[in-house]
């Protein structure tokens, strides 16, 4: 049974993956720091990956992870829910199998009651304990507003590592879920959203990417990421950079939640797609006859969202049946991946 009596959004004026360090502005700081790279670290910082990986020995890697936010929903349950999916997602972005959680929590005991903070973590129980994962622990911080994730641990053979560095020319791009949760709270926060197409992004925020994560491996998938904070042109740019090849997004393919397009039309863009466009712009082609609206759409920043796949024609579509059939119902091919001949090429081309 879920809780009402707090509606959590009142706590922020940005939630969920919104709520990042403008990517402009953390990879500036980040390029003036130099770090090992020690034959074990099998994916570290330099290509901005979904997570860290160390190889232990020859048939066993651990994946690690952290992420946590503010509220992106008024439901301290839902909260809990969608925080716990989002930070599983960076170890099944790579492939990997989590296997171990421990909770991070920032709460102000002395402004909200402490019943909000039990039901935010029994939505994280609930998540983590659909996902088979085990929860043993964590921290906590007396801190306003409020903020809940998770430190994870997975497991992957590192032979099997699926990284956002490895696109392949003549592969195509899959995404497994639709695009504009960020649209979506902004117009719960006006009133200016439906309670179902609320309900539905909601819905779409707490799948686990698990399922997704089995099917990649299945499929010999070696390059995804998750879409979150920096939008779907962001994470792509990312891959497109640590692949050093060009992505093109062919936008009128790109599922969108329902009401977004309604929101965006009539002024309600969230301001980190602005953020995101600023970040993506110098290394991005964008068609001189793409809608202003859906421009801004796949900038705006998702919480937990789905997957970008690199896969090859010839098992799309295999895959893609597959991944509707373990609960995808909205994926879709939304471009290719080709070569860069030139450096002063686009890394990005959305058409």
């Amino acid at each position: 049974m879920m809780n009402h009596s707090f509606d959590l959004l009142t706590t922020v004026q940005q939630g969920g993956c919104s709520a990042k360090l403008p990517a402009q502005l953390l990879s500036g700081v980040l390029k003036d720091f130099s770090y090992d790279s020690p034959e074990n670290l099998l994916v570290g910082l330099k290509t901005n990956d979904d997570a860290a990986v160390w190889k232990i020995n020859q048939n066993t890697a651990i994946i690690q992870t952290t992420d946590f936010f503010p509220p992106i929903c008024s439901d301290p349950y839902e909260f809990g829910q969608i925080a716990a999916a989002n930070a599983l997602s960076d170890v099944y972005a790579m492939g990997g199998k989590a296997i171990l959680a421990l909770n991070l929590v920032m709460f102000p005991s002395t402004k909200i009651d402490i019943s909000v903070l039990k039901e935010i973590l029994r939505g994280g129980a609930d998540k983590v304990k659909e996902a088979g994962v085990t929860l043993a622990g964590g921290h906590s911080l007396d801190d306003f507003p409020p903020k809940y994730g998770l430190a994870v641990t997975g497991i992957i053979h590192p032979k099997r590592v699926i990284t956002n560095a490895n696109a392949k020319a003549e592969e195509v791009l899959i995404l497994t879920k639709p695009i504009g949760t960020g649209t979506i709270i902004a117009g719960k926060r006006i009133n200016e959203v439906s309670k179902k197409n609320y309900q539905n992004a909601l819905e779409c925020m707490k799948i686990l990417n698990k399922n997704a994560a089995e099917i990649m491996q299945k499929y010999n998938i070696r390059c995804a990421t998750d879409i979150t904070g920096f939008s779907l042109l962001g994470h792509a740019l990312e891959m497109a950079e640590g692949s050093d090849k060009t992505l093109t997004i062919k936008t009128s393919k790109v599922p969108i939640l329902n009401g977004v397009d309604e929101l965006i039309e009539m002024g309600c863009i969230p301001g980190v797609a602005f953020r995101n466009l600023k970040y993506v712009d110098e290394k991005t082609c964008f068609s001189r006859t793409l809608d202003y609206n859906l421009k801004m759409i796949m900038l705006d920043a998702q919480t937990s969202g789905g997957l970008l796949i690199c896969c090859q024609k010839n098992s799309a579509d295999k895959l893609i049946k597959d991944l509707k059939n373990a609960g995808y119902p909205d994926l879709a091919i939304i471009g290719n991946v080709s070569e860069r001949k030139e450096k002063s090429e686009p890394y990005v081309i959305v058409k």
